[in-house]
């Protein structure tokens, strides 16, 4: 039997309404002991927050990490990804600033699963992987992370599953009215020309309890609107001129202004009539829009077709200083908007039939929405190249991945920069007609879920229970992706040359652009222009056979089987608990797609469908050894899956045909595969905590997963004379075809440890203040075929480090959080909104906070009523990308600087 045994300031956090996991029966009466201490313990902020995370931890039977709030509305950080990311072996990755997606030991946002009161959720993204942004923090009451999985977590991963959890009224057991409002303001200003640089973020709670306490009822609502800046430098690339050197390609730098808009509403409903049945419903909506303005200029270089590059000063390879001669620019005022909503709704039923049978029944829905505009609109010196006005641009490698330039030209003058299509882009219409582009992808995802459960309890035996279930989930995801060339009305092809004066009511006030020395540009609300109907729109998929396969549907049903016994007996004297299981899964999808072709020169489209079954067994268990008191080794091992990218799975296939390829190969071809099987892993686990005190543990962790396979773009060359007619008697009929298969596997390895320690403990001068601490080391080998080399796994960092030191007594709070982790390869938005894979520099994110409860003011007025100031991206650390594996060849330099916020929160 475990020898754990409940703190007394556990005790009061159970007293004072959160929900601990039980432990298991022993002697003392809980009851009693809490109700003695509850007004002599003071468990608030941080400190509540640590504890009941580590007794989650302590008393949990799988490898686990938690994150608890503080109180109510309040957890640790801004958002759910940005607390997550503190925990050990866990990692996020920014967008825009914000963290928005996060790796677990070194396995990225691909294979992870996030659930909400253990319902698996659908996505707003082309993929699975949830926005962890679109969930406030201040309507969640805890996240659990499971490293391990047994058998009765359903939405299992390799990775790791993500599971954030809502308050149970009636464990929370008081009534409760919460309100918290927070300023916001970022530091770089508002850097485009009509955004703003403040916002706020206000919520408010209640919870409460009715009809002796067999009914309660908890509602939320979290408003958010948070400004964003960032200054981007943004390049093409670094081809290598006739010496060797590698010089710049081109650049696209601009300012971006972002308004998040974010509203969240959380209702819970609870009835327990008796000790024999319970039932809840928890519905949880939010609605997010994204509204971004980026405004910058694009400037060709080695790759343009201007004078060419002249170099002034090379290094190791680099063209670090010259001057592209006769430049020809083209200045961009982008819009991109994404609107974007989610829907869980979960009815839970309990049922106790006797002292040994316990019954479960579970249904859920989750649904998500998402339409995105994303819009360039040109302008420049004349309508394609060689007829403008040219530049002389001086540049200058700043040692950081960016570079400062010089100009002549005012870019910034309507009379000098017009709407048109300055370089002749793109268009396969006629030349030089792509004046601009909006691509308008929408996404839908739908995921139903049932669960019937039964648990069998043991009177008296080594297996304290045994329990078994079914579950099923109906899942759908569709993306209708539609993108138009822009052509200004004004152009019917009469006059070659002509451009359009932007019009006096679109011109906003200048943006500028000094941050890489080009002074101001042109402003203009390029989406109120096109809303006002001066484009002419074309269907790139009428024009272009690869834009026709980005539209797919993919359909999931899955059953899975599983029954699990749990332990708790003594092997040798020492305490054993732990679960065994097995789940049986299985699997239909199914994908309706597109498949297209050319005929006579002229794009055919036809409906494709393709369907595939299978099922996996996933035995596991984890085992608990208290080899001390309150000392824990845990040892664990499973066969884990994760399913393949819905946007591999589609049944898309398309073809292109280019006249006169400069491989030699006329017809080239891509597709999707419906029968791809998921990623499986056979992972063991094996760790050591150690229990100190109510507020300290030591942890470490080794852990190996062997992946049985890993999903990679096979390319194949074959005979197209059977699959598309030929379009000149002279073609190659070999051309190349890309598909997603399934390849050989590897391996990913790594250790963690974690420490967290209130100082207090060893000197009363120390009270108030503590420190959480956590690294981790992950390596891997992952190989698409047996013959071909290790390839990088998406997500994986090397190393990551977590560190937070806190003092928090009467009343006063202040902290210091910092999380790095070291490069990676990340994923990243593309042109034409795609998703593409780049290097990611490492980086150390430094958040600071300093708040006071006036609750221990002894300002009777004051109760209840606190005060909090916050600074996120202390340091200012910019997000790096870079391609190749020279570091200096830099892709993405993005500086968001520093957000403020100042709130309050006032409960009672």
């Amino acid at each position: 039997m475990l020898l754990f045994k409940p703190s007394l300031l556990s005790l009061a956090i159970a007293a004072a309404g959160a929900s601990v996991s039980a432990y298991a029966a022993d002697e003392v009466d809980t009851t009693a002991t809490a109700d003695e201490n509850i007004e002599v313990i003071q468990v608030t902020g941080i400190r509540r927050s640590l504890q009941e995370s580590q007794s989650l931890k302590m008393s949990s039977s799988s490898i686990v990490e938690a994150i608890s709030a503080e109180d109510i509305g309040k957890l640790p950080d801004v958002s759910i990804a940005e607390s997550l990311a503190r925990l050990p072996g866990v990692s996020a990755q920014r967008l825009d600033g914000r963290a928005n997606v996060i790796s677990i030991r070194g396995m990225g946002p691909d294979f992870t699963t996030a659930t909400l009161n253990g319902r698996e959720q659908a996505s707003v993204n082309d993929n699975r992987g949830v926005e962890f942004d679109q969930y406030p923090s201040e309507l969640l009451n805890r996240v659990v992370v499971y490293k391990t999985p047994d058998a009765t977590v359903m939405a299992q991963a390799i990775g790791g599953t993500v599971d954030m959890q809502t308050i149970s009224p009636l464990t929370h057991g008081e009534q409760t009215f919460a309100v918290g409002v927070r300023g916001e303001m970022n530091d770089l200003g508002a850097l485009n020309a009509g955004s703003s640089d403040s916002g706020y973020r206000g919520s408010i709670s209640y919870i409460d309890q009715f009809a002796d306490d067999t009914i309660g009822i908890a509602l939320g609502y979290a408003r958010m609107m948070s400004p964003n800046q960032e200054e981007r430098w943004q390049a093409w690339g670094y081809p290598e001129d006739s010496a060797g050197n590698s010089v710049l390609g081109g650049a696209k730098p601009f300012v971006r202004s972002s308004e998040l808009e974010r509203d969240g509403v959380l209702a819970v409903f609870e009835y327990a009539p008796n000790d024999f049945y319970q039932t809840k419903v928890d519905l949880y909506y939010s609605k997010f829009t994204d509204d971004q303005r980026l405004r910058g200029i694009e400037i060709p270089a080695a790759w343009g077709a201007n004078g060419g590059v002249e170099a002034t000063k090379i290094e190791n390879g680099l063209v670090t200083e010259g001057v592209i001669r006769g430049a020809e620019v083209v200045v961009r005022n982008d819009v991109n908007k994404r609107d974007a909503e989610s829907l869980s709704v979960g009815w839970n039923n309990k049922f106790q039939i006797n002292d040994n049978w316990n019954v479960e029944a579970d249904i859920g829905l989750s649904k998500a929405e998402r339409t995105d505009i994303g819009m360039e609109s040109y302008s420049g010196t004349g309508r394609g190249t060689g007829v403008g006005a040219v530049d002389d641009l001086g540049f200058k490698y700043n040692g950081d991945g960016s570079y400062n330039f010089t100009h002549n030209l005012d870019y910034s003058d309507p009379n000098v920069i017009k709407l048109g299509d300055p370089l002749g882009w793109g268009s396969p219409i006629d030349a030089n007609t792509q004046d601009g582009f909006i691509n308008k992808p929408e996404i839908e995802d739908e995921l139903k879920s049932f669960r019937l459960a039964a648990e069998y309890v043991f009177d008296s035996s080594a297996i304290r229970s045994i329990k078994f279930g079914v579950n099923y989930t109906e899942r759908e995801k569709t993306k209708l992706d539609k993108g138009y060339f822009l052509t200004l009305k004004g152009y019917d092809g009469s006059d070659p040359n002509y451009v359009m004066t932007v019009p006096e009511q679109y011109i906003l006030g200048a943006t500028s652009l000094d941050f890489f020395g080009m002074g101001n540009v042109l402003s203009y609300d390029s989406l109120a222009f096109y809303n006002d109907g001066n484009y002419i729109e074309t269907d790139v998929a009428d024009v272009d056979a690869s834009r026709a396969v980005n539209s797919w549907d993919v359909s999931e049903d899955v059953t899975t089987a599983f029954v699990m016994a749990t332990l708790d007996t003594d092997v040798y004297d020492i305490p054993l608990t732990g679960n065994f299981g097995i789940q049986a899964v299985q699997t239909d999808q199914s994908s309706n797609g597109t498949a297209s072709t050319l005929e006579n020169g002229q794009l055919v489209t036809n409906a494709n469908f393709d369907s595939a079954s299978y099922t996996e067994w996933l035995p596991s268990f984890n085992l608990g050894f208290e080899v001390a008191e309150s000392q824990m080794l845990r040892v664990s091992a499973a066969r884990t899956l994760t399913r393949s990218r819905m946007d591999q799975m589609n049944a898309n296939i398309g073809y292109n045909y280019e006249e006169n390829p400069t491989t030699g190969v006329n017809w080239t071809g891509n597709a999707g595969n419906t029968q791809l099987r998921p990623w499986l892993a056979r992972q063991y686990d094996i760790s050591y905590e150690n229990y100190f005190s109510d507020q300290g543990y030591f942890a470490l962790a080794v852990f190996y997963k062997d992946l049985e396979n890993y999903t990679y773009k096979q390319t194949s060359f074959i005979d197209f004379t059977d699959i598309v007619p030929p379009q000149n008697p002279t073609d190659n009929p070999i051309g190349s075809f890309e598909q997603w298969q399934n390849g050989q596997g590897g391996y990913v390895q790594g250790i963690e440890a974690s420490f967290s320690m209130d100082f207090g403990m060893w000197a009363s001068v120390l009270e108030g203040f503590g420190t959480v601490l956590s690294g981790s080391y992950n390596e891997s080998e992952v190989k698409e075929t047996a013959d071909s080399e290790p390839t990088t796994l998406p997500g994986l960092s090397e190393k990551t480090f977590n560190a937070t030191v806190y003092y928090e007594n009467s009343g006063f709070e202040a902290r210091v959080s910092s999380r790095y982790r070291s490069d990676f390869l990340g994923e990243v938005t593309a042109i034409s909104l795609t998703r593409q894979n780049v290097n990611v520099k490492a980086e150390t994110v430094v958040d600071a906070q300093i708040g006071y409860d006036f609750s221990e003011s002894g300002i009777d007025a004051l109760y209840g009523l606190s005060v909090l100031f916050q600074v996120n991206n202390l340091t200012n650390e910019p997000f790096t990308s870079y391609t190749g594996d020279d570091a200096r060849h830099v892709r993405d330099y993005q500086n968001y600087g520093r957000n403020f916020m100042l709130g309050a929160n006032y409960k009672f």
